[in-house]
């Protein structure tokens, strides 16, 4: 029994490794197959992640290249861009001061055409004063050459009685340069009233040219009594105006701008009408800068632009702020 027992079981082992062996290959090459396909799968993966990495790295490469060159271009325009905003600011000076320049130079020529205006209306004046003494001079020998013509028609006697007849007349009109006199003295009187303040009080035309030259020769100190003259003794004519313009222009060209920023703005409260009106305004935002007030100095450009736009000085504030980058407002 227990030999067969043990048969039973040897052939129960080997029956069981049969159907093992028997069943075993039908999986193994299953299992082998589908390896295979893995496997091919897998090689397929990694040739096609080789591929996306080669591609990766020469698209990365010319990204690199793109950058690198993107980062030079920016660093050749950050450096364009520092020079041309030192360029600028270099123009901007040369324009101030250029600006200046020819603000001074106009000043100038305005200065220049004042007093030639002035010296044509004293020019004129003496040409009326001549004109009226010619009229007081020919009048009296008009009535001398008529008194010897009348007196043969109206006295119809011989020329026995012609000597009484002019005796007589001497004797009736014994003086004739007495009728004269006042007519050739008449011209000249009303000069006398236009010296007599001259001991008071300064002749206006003739203290303001002064002060003109006395400025243009640089006798600031001069200068400056003599327009404080024009506007102690002539406080509401027009030349007072231009006299305080120009002690804002003393002020200035002796560099105390606070001083010169008052005067001006004595011009622009005091005589708003006053042909220096543009030219104080425009002087005054100049002495603003130097004082380091920009935002006032560009106020008054554009003040000045809104209220004289067609007179030089606002051709000036429009170049002026665009100097200072800034638009001119909007009318």
């Amino acid at each position: 029994m227990q030999r067969l027992r043990t048969l039973r079981n040897r052939l129960l082992g080997a029956t069981a490794l049969v159907l093992l062996l028997a069943a075993a290959p039908l999986p193994a090459h299953a299992a082998s197959k589908e390896i295979i396909q893995l496997q091919t799968q897998v090689q397929q993966l990694q040739d096609t992640v080789q591929r996306i990495q080669s591609t990766l790295d020469a698209r990365f490469g010319v990204l690199q290249n793109l950058v690198q060159q993107s980062t030079d271009n920016a660093n050749q325009v950050t450096a364009a861009v520092n020079a041309l905003q030192q360029k600028i600011a270099l123009d901007s000076d040369a324009s101030s001061g250029k600006l200046d320049t020819v603000s001074g130079q106009v000043q100038s020529l305005n200065d220049s055409v004042d007093e030639v205006k002035s010296r044509i209306a004293k020019l004129d004046k003496s040409i009326q004063d001549l004109e009226a003494q010619l009229q007081g001079a020919q009048n009296p020998s008009a009535a001398e050459g008529a008194a010897p013509a009348t007196a043969p028609e109206a006295s119809g006697a011989p020329a026995e009685k012609a000597p009484r007849s002019s005796a007589r007349s001497r004797k009736q009109n014994p003086a004739p340069a007495a009728s004269v006199a006042p007519a050739e003295i008449a011209p000249s009187a009303p000069a006398l009233p236009t010296s007599q303040p001259g001991a008071q009080t300064p002749p206006l035309k003739e203290t303001f040219q002064a002060a003109v030259r006395d400025y243009n020769a640089a006798r600031y100190e001069v200068a400056a009594g003599e327009f404080q003259d024009v506007l102690h003794y002539y406080p509401l004519d027009e030349m007072a105006g231009s006299a305080q313009f120009y002690l804002g222009e003393i002020a200035y060209r002796q560099k105390n701008f606070a001083g010169a920023v008052k005067a001006y703005n004595a011009v622009l409260e005091g005589f708003p009408g006053n042909p220096k009106a543009p030219a104080a305004q425009l002087r005054k935002s100049l002495a603003l800068l130097q004082l380091d007030k920009k935002e006032a100095a560009i106020t008054e450009l554009r003040l000045l632009i809104r209220r004289h736009p067609q007179t030089p000085e606002a051709a000036q504030a429009r170049v002026k702020l665009g100097a200072l980058g800034v638009k001119p407002a909007a009318h």
